[in-house]
């Protein structure tokens, strides 16, 4: 069975930065997708990052030059991190993490990024 856990929110001041985490427990298809997605309230979830298990990285243009994603993979455990720098306001959400592996999806429960004027 497959668990996906989110760590690393938090509240910060606009320019500070933030590093998240996320493990994925559980035996995996080598080939698979992680990728960070944020929702702020009011809007629909969007991604903002992601990376492949071959290494190919994603950005959406909001965060390109601020935020890093990569990757650690391991036989029953799997961690990527979402290293966030230059933090705004319009960045604030709540971020999860999901796995996209062959026709499945798991998503975690979320973790709060609030960033203060």
């Amino acid at each position: 069975q497959v668990q996906v856990v989110e760590s690393g929110g938090g509240l910060v001041q606009a320019g500070e930065s933030l590093n998240l985490s996320c493990a994925v427990h559980g035996t995996i298809f080598r080939i698979n997708i992680l990728g960070w997605y944020r929702q702020a309230p009011g809007k629909q979830r969007e991604l903002v990052a992601s990376v492949t298990s071959g290494g190919s990285r994603n950005y959406a243009d909001s965060v390109k030059g601020r935020f890093i994603i990569s990757r650690e993979n391991g036989k029953n455990k799997n961690t990527m991190y979402l290293q966030m720098d230059n933090l705004n306001v319009e960045d604030t959400a709540i971020y999860y993490c999901n796995l996209r592996v062959l026709r499945d999806s798991f998503w975690g429960q979320g973790t709060q990024v609030t960033v203060s004027s």
